[in-house]
């Protein structure tokens, strides 16, 4: 089973097979009777082009349902956005449209190699609120180890008060800090006209791989328990009961 990965991108998958879709992807690959092969990529820009489209391999374990460049399957997840607080601050922010969010130091994620915005970027400029706000990258230094938790490290240390980020890695890593954190998910789950902070996560194989997906779609359903296990495991946000 040859699956495209990122070396370095916790909880999501790193080299040494820490992250959920190593686990899932092994869970996989043993009811196939088969074996993982990674092809490693840095997941920024370029990865589905360098690794799945170029044939480098044949799986990627988490993209969200409706991308132009794979076919994705059904889900076997859905999580959203949340906002990330020290528990101590008692904050209570749930929506972008609470006032105290114009008075707070906010982090938002910045994605792409030319540090584009992130859903939260665009929804809290929408609300005028900008200067208060601190971008931090999701790829980071590669030269360290899942460069994509600073920004949870910023909200425990106090370098922002609130952080707006991608579910499944706040949930990873706010139970890795030396503080209790609270995570609440964002409201609302589509920002109108249409920004969504709610994604339905899949498998991605080539369009023209039908066969390979018509199986995992059927692995997916029967391994469902342990799957879900898993994600409790790495505690990922989730939205969908049954999917």
């Amino acid at each position: 089973m040859r699956v495209c990965s990122d070396p370095n991108n916790l909880p999501f998958s790193n080299r040494a097979g820490q992250g959920f879709e190593n686990k899932i992807a092994n869970l996989i690959a043993n009811d196939l009777h088969e074996k993982v092969e990674y092809t490693w990529w840095a997941q920024r820009r370029g990865f589905l082009r360098n690794t799945l489209k170029a044939k480098q391999c044949d799986v990627v374990m988490g993209l969200p349902t409706g991308v132009d460049m794979a076919a994705v399957t059904r889900p076997y997840y859905r999580s959203t956005y949340v906002f990330v607080s020290r528990r101590d601050r008692h904050l209570g922010i749930t929506s972008f449209d609470d006032p105290k969010l114009k008075a707070l130091k906010i982090g938002v994620q910045i994605i792409g190699d030319d540090g584009a915005n992130a859903p939260p970027a665009h929804a809290l400029a929408a609300r005028g609120i900008v200067d208060n706000v601190r971008g931090y990258t999701v790829y980071g230094d590669y030269r360290q180890p899942n460069p994509p938790a600073r920004i949870i490290d910023a909200v425990a240390r106090g370098e922002v008060d609130l952080a707006v980020v991608w579910g499944p890695l706040a949930g990873y890593f706010a139970k890795r800090e030396p503080v209790p954190l609270e995570l609440v998910p964002v409201s609302p789950e589509i920002d109108l006209p249409f920004l969504p902070f709610v994604f339905d996560i899949g498998l991605a194989t080539r369009y023209d791989d039908a066969a390979l997906r018509q199986k995992l779609e059927l692995i997916l359903e029967r391994r469902k328990p342990e799957i879900d296990r898993i994600l409790a495991d790495y505690g990922v946000p989730r939205l969908d009961t049954e999917l």
